[in-house]
């Protein structure tokens, strides 16, 4: 019984900063993802840069890709870009998909560590490129100042906290 309860506790230490970082890019991609106009999805900054909705795609393969290895069965996909609702509802589906996952007590069967440092940080660095090309794009997102946000673990859908303290 008590080798339940510290398996049970050694799980719960790996996923919860997991959890935390979920809810942060949620937060963070909300922000990024929301109230941009329709040609932005299309918007290319060089000739071989990616569009915004082909990065959203890929973040939605790097989402399912994430849960796919915390499950054990491994298995990659590059989907095509989706409308920019479509995309934005993927990103939180897969979000929410993948933190249910982690919140449930069944073992990881890849290392919280390499989720971290594969999909999960790769997701929060297609989150900021999106960010940065909508400001190239001419339609920015304010800037926050995310040690303030209200950030949850479990809160990965696309309902978030309003910001706290915003900027231009």
């Amino acid at each position: 019984m008590n080798d339940d309860k510290d398996d049970l506790r050694l799980h719960n230490l790996k996923v919860v900063p997991l959890r935390h970082t979920l809810a942060t890019l949620a937060y963070r991609g909300g922000k990024a993802l929301a109230g941009v106009p329709a040609e932005f999805a299309g918007f290319r900054a060089g000739e071989t840069t990616r569009t915004p909705a082909e990065i959203l795609a890929h973040i939605g393969d790097l989402l399912d890709w994430a849960l796919s290895l915390a499950d054990g069965k491994e298995a990659w996909h590059n989907s095509p870009p989706l409308t920019w609702e479509q995309g934005t509802a993927r990103f939180f589906a897969a979000l929410e998909d993948f933190d249910q996952r982690l919140a449930s007590p069944v073992p990881l069967a890849s290392s919280a560590e390499g989720l971290f440092q594969g999909p999960i940080a790769d997701s929060l660095t297609h989150v900021g490129q999106i960010a940065m090309l909508r400001r190239l794009a001419g339609c920015p997102a304010r800037g926050e100042n995310f040690f303030v946000a209200e950030i949850a673990a479990g809160r990965v859908g696309p309902e978030q906290a309003k910001p706290k303290f915003e900027f231009e």
